[in-house]
């Protein structure tokens, strides 16, 4: 992907290649409609150029936040029959869910693969009853902010973890300037994006609440303690929480509980899924300011999980684990039905093995395990079923 960004004059062109962008490629050759989906701001328009640059179909883009190109649509049928032959890129799909049963339609009428690439910044979970009609026409991805695999030969990962993944703010190096797009980020998000995705929730309660959310970051969800602070029901609590999941902005990882015969936490944890901002909501103002914060492991923690699980995708399914008597591991890998792989991320650089993952791992009996630290020369056992790594080498193992 290029990406050029100007700053006070300054052209910044870095070549960075998106993860998704090889399966994209793929699934246009074998579905007729794809969806890319992930929060606003995270480069799905500009991922979608790139493809339609490389797709060998020629193409055409409607942006559904534009009158214009609404107005386009006013026949949708017919627009899209007398473009049968291209590829039609719509995004923000979330502002026109009528299009749906058109574009079940037209596939059944003509199915081509690679026919429709839609672009939204609402999860398939708020899509699905819209998306119901494509079942067996279309796959969903969801492209995150820049995972570290995608940017290391650029930023160092402290950069990485300290200014978040989204790319404006991580391409500049002026802190005042990264702080004012937060604002102005978070800013939409709270007074617009609700009621586009169908949420009635008060402006400033939804600020206090995600800033509730920073400040506990990877706690337990407790949602009549967060009901008693606000002063508000809990159905309010749980309408919010679902907001900032369905617009990918918190990630709830749930409590591993399948044939333990043991006293589990059962609470899902609650994250703000990129760092950046989960920094600027705490007002943390530099790294040197992070370190010093208590909430610097709590950061690293929810960093490395949220770049495991955005990096790895579907292929596992994600878990912590935490039994009543303080067994604990932070990250569960599920292959299959199976516990397959047990994380703990440590901010200490020579981690020690402890009794909680040595019980988890005798618990779960899995057999590849990691403490993930922030650096290490190379990978190393720490014995004979734990290897302590950095992220990155991490990556390069074959799980």
């Amino acid at each position: 992907m290029i990406i050029i960004i100007t700053f006070a004059g300054i052209i910044f062109n870095a070549m960075i290649h998106r993860l998704l962008q090889d399966h994209i490629l793929l699934h246009l050759q074998h579905f007729p409609a794809i969806a890319i989906l992930g929060a606003r701001q995270v480069g799905k328009t500009t991922l979608a150029k790139i493809i339609r640059e490389e797709n060998p179909k020629s193409s055409l883009y409607l942006d559904l936040e534009l009158p214009e190109d609404i107005d386009k649509l006013s026949s949708a049928s017919l627009f899209f029959h007398l473009h049968q032959n291209e590829c039609i890129i719509l995004d923000e799909i979330q502002r026109m869910p009528g299009l749906f049963p058109v574009l079940r339609a037209l596939i059944d009428e003509n199915r081509q693969n690679g026919r429709f690439i839609l672009l939204g910044s609402a999860s398939p979970e708020l899509l699905r009853k819209s998306s119901e009609a494509l079942t067996g026409r279309i796959i969903f991805s969801e492209l995150a902010p820049f995972v570290f695999r995608e940017v290391q030969d650029k930023f160092s990962l402290t950069e990485h973890w300290f200014r978040g993944g989204y790319p404006t703010p991580l391409l500049n190096d002026k802190d005042e300037i990264r702080r004012l797009w937060f604002r102005s980020y978070v800013k939409t998000y709270i007074e617009s994006e609700p009621g586009l995705l169908g949420y009635k929730i008060n402006n400033l309660l939804l600020q206090r609440f995600i800033t509730m959310l920073a400040l506990n970051q990877g706690g337990l969800m407790n949602n009549a303690m967060y009901s008693r602070s606000l002063g508000v029901p809990v159905t309010v609590i749980n309408t919010m929480i679902s907001f900032l999941e369905n617009a990918f902005l918190i990630r709830s990882l749930t409590s591993f509980t399948l044939n333990v015969k043991k006293r589990l936490v059962k609470s899902p944890k609650l994250f703000l899924r990129d760092t950046g901002l989960l920094h600027f909501l705490a007002q943390i103002q530099s790294f040197d300011d992070l370190l010093g914060n208590s909430l610097v492991g709590a950061s690293w923690e929810s960093y490395v999980i949220e770049q495991i699980i955005s990096t790895l995708g579907e292929e596992y399914a994600y878990y912590f684990y935490r039994t009543q008597d303080g067994t604990e591991v932070d990250l569960l890998l599920e292959k299959g039905g199976v516990p397959y792989s047990c994380i703990e991320v440590k901010l200490n650089s020579s981690p020690g093995k402890t009794k909680g993952l040595t019980t988890a791992i005798q618990d779960l009996k899995t057999q590849k395990n990691f403490i993930i630290i922030p650096e290490v020369k190379e990978p190393y056992p720490l014995t004979n079923n734990i290897l302590v790594s950095d992220l990155a080498g991490f990556f390069l193992m074959n799980l």
